[in-house]
């Protein structure tokens, strides 16, 4: 474990396993608890990464809190078999956080959108068995994935609506579905971004701080590989929005953060 004694952040969704960190991993997670960022929250996407998520994680316990799903993206004509490998893993690991990144994605592909539902419905059916949140990834899918967690009403399950930049209509009604989070990324600082101005209507604490590092690079650093220790930056756009100071969206967001995951 990294110990630090600055302004806290918490990066509740990246991706420093990912290919893309294979020479520099580790410096990855040093350069974010240098900027404040002493923990991460490491969504699973499926099986051909939970080897390295899982491996990064263990070397530091308690900084990276991993989770276990899987990503819309990776449902296909074997996601039958990859649920059933995420049940026994389940079974075994003691340390999962939340149940994702799931949900549904209807932009890169709506050939297995039917499936897609279905494991978005099973794992979140599996979050409020064990007693997790659910990290859901939602692109072109709202009203799907609206209805999935209606039919889950009477589990109560809860989470986080992972890179959100949905309306601020949106946003009351994922409110009405119970305990709900915002995860917001390195959009909300992009020039003529409509999430910009919807953050000014979203209650502070409902909102998490997050990366989705390698992707979604806030600026300055727009068209660099996105990392965990650029998260100041969208703490910072957030407070400017909302004319409140940077430590107070730290403050909070770390509250929120800690409260959804137990960590």
């Amino acid at each position: 474990m990294i110990y630090h004694c600055m302004m806290e952040f918490i990066d509740t969704h990246t991706h420093l396993y990912d290919e893309q960190f294979r020479d520099d991993a580790e410096a990855a997670v040093e350069r974010a608890v240098d900027a404040g960022v002493t923990r991460m929250i490491f969504p699973d996407i499926d099986s051909s990464t939970r080897d390295a998520m899982n491996s990064l994680a263990a070397k530091y316990p308690g900084n990276i809190f991993p989770c276990l799903g899987l990503h819309p993206t990776s449902v296909d004509s074997r996601w039958k078999e990859a649920l059933e490998e995420i049940s026994e893993a389940a079974d075994k690991a003691g340390n999962i956080r939340a149940i994702g990144e799931t949900g549904m994605d209807c932009y890169w592909s709506k050939e297995f959108v039917r499936e897609q539902e279905e494991a978005f419905e099973w794992q979140v059916r599996l979050a409020c068995r064990l007693g997790l949140p659910v990290i859901i990834h939602s692109r072109e899918a709202t009203e799907l994935i609206i209805g999935v967690l209606e039919r889950c009403r009477q589990l109560a399950p809860r989470g986080v609506f992972h890179a959100f930049t949905g309306s601020r209509e949106t946003f009351e009604r994922i409110s009405r579905l119970g305990d709900w989070y915002v995860g917001i990324g390195g959009v909300v600082t992009f020039k003529k971004a409509s999430i910009a101005e919807t953050i000014k209507h979203i209650p502070l604490e409902r909102i998490l701080l997050e990366t989705d590092s390698p992707y979604l690079t806030p600026v300055p650093h727009r068209g660099e590989r996105n990392e965990s220790s650029y998260l100041p930056y969208i703490a910072g756009k957030i407070a400017e929005q909302k004319g409140i100071s940077i430590e107070e969206v730290a403050l909070q967001t770390t509250e929120n953060a800690v409260r959804l995951f137990q960590i």
